[in-house]
């Protein structure tokens, strides 16, 4: 959902010294073809030996239950260290604590398309519609997160064309 260049993802996992594993999935996937090609990636090494893996998500239920169940199937746990925190106050604790992030996908039906390319501050979330959640909880917007205190180093990227895509815009950051 996006739409981030490999290169960037690569660059962000190395600045924050973690492996990246991808498990490649078609654009417009089935949920049938993304249970599997995952399952298939937590078989075997290095993801194999994983106990438990860490989620965003504050608040949807149904979200939670669906990840809590495949990861069961294959005997791993879920975690979520965010789940239930007030996102207003989340998301002014994310930019308070050094956190720069840029807007790379915006749902239209939810928000309007000139927010793709913005930075993620203090001003754009003065500007979100009422009916937006400030994190994004609901779809209606997707970050790419830059620097912050946890990055070895900032990840140097620039705002580049702004495309419309399966009914969604994308900001197509490319590295700098």
């Amino acid at each position: 959902m996006h739409g981030v260049r490999r290169e960037l993802l690569t660059r962000q996992a190395n600045a924050l010294g973690i492996p990246l594993v991808e498990v490649v999935i078609p654009p417009t996937c089935p949920n049938g073809v993304y249970e599997t090609r995952m399952a298939q990636a937590f078989a075997h090494p290095p993801l194999s030996d994983v106990e438990a893996v860490a989620f965003g998500d504050l608040f949807l239920e149904d979200v939670r239950a669906y990840r809590e169940e495949r990861l069961a199937a294959g005997g791993k746990q879920g975690l979520f260290p965010l789940w239930g925190r007030d996102t207003g106050e989340l998301a002014q604790e994310f930019i308070a604590a050094g956190f720069e992030a840029i807007i790379v996908c915006v749902d239209p039906r939810a928000l309007d398309p000139s927010f793709a390319g913005r930075r993620y501050d203090e001003r754009l979330l003065a500007q979100l519609p009422p009916q937006v959640d400030p994190c994004g909880e609901n779809g209606e917007f997707h970050t790419f997160v830059r620097t912050g205190p946890i990055f070895a180093d900032a990840i140097a990227c620039e705002v580049g064309e702004i495309i419309e895509r399966d009914g969604f815009i994308f900001c197509d950051l490319a590295p700098a």
